[in-house]
């Protein structure tokens, strides 16, 4: 799939009505997701018969978007029901029921053997609204044992030191424009929008 056809496929999907502040729920356009589905490919990281976990999915985007790309199965991770709902009708509206599983829980939750993945892609919350709220989601990465890409606030200081005092391998391989809903205005400029790493984690 091309990058502008994966782009207005990604744009079409139904987003969260009403995001959570709490959850810090920050929702990636469809453009930035296409081209982040670009950026893993370019790694070799879609493997033939790749699993891939969305930790913190959302409206499903990330997750799907790597179901279009070629991965076999996507498992996608969301404690909010409502969110949870949203993805479905948007897994069920691209006809993908059948290669993709959502899960309705906390994220830590369920046992290391329920995060069975070859590739884990997730956007966690950056801590904004509480401190550490990204924690379970990288332990997490660390629990199921294999590549992560991630994407963080480029203000995060801690993503490297986090995974290279256990002997994983962080490599920050770029930044984008992240668009911000008014809710979240507050931690960022006045223009709505904020800056994103991209980071790519492997385990030793």
């Amino acid at each position: 799939m091309r990058l502008r056809s994966l782009a207005i496929e990604l744009s079409k999907l139904e987003r969260i009505s009403v995001p959570s502040l709490d959850l810090e729920q920050y929702q990636t356009e469809g453009e930035l997701a296409a081209r982040w589905m670009f950026d893993i490919r370019a790694f070799d990281d879609f493997t033939e018969g790749c699993r891939v976990v969305d930790l913190g999915s959302g409206n499903g985007i990330l997750g799907i978007g790597a179901i279009l790309m070629g991965a076999e199965y996507a498992t996608l991770v969301e404690v909010d029901d409502e969110s949870c709902k949203v993805c479905r009708r948007n897994v069920e509206s691209l006809g993908l029921s059948e290669r993709v599983k959502i899960v309705n829980s906390q994220i830590g939750e369920k046992g290391d053997d329920f995060y069975e993945a070859d590739l884990v892609i997730s956007n966690p919350p950056w801590g904004a609204q509480r401190s550490a709220a990204d924690r379970p989601f990288l332990e997490t990465i660390l629990s199921i044992g294999t590549i992560a890409h991630i994407m963080h606030s480029a203000e995060a200081t801690h993503i490297q030191n986090f995974f290279s005092n256990i002997g994983w391998s962080s490599e920050k391989y770029g930044e984008c424009d992240f668009a911000l809903p008014a809710t979240y205005g507050h931690h960022a400029s006045k223009r709505g929008r904020t800056r994103a790493s991209l980071w790519r984690i492997s385990p030793p």
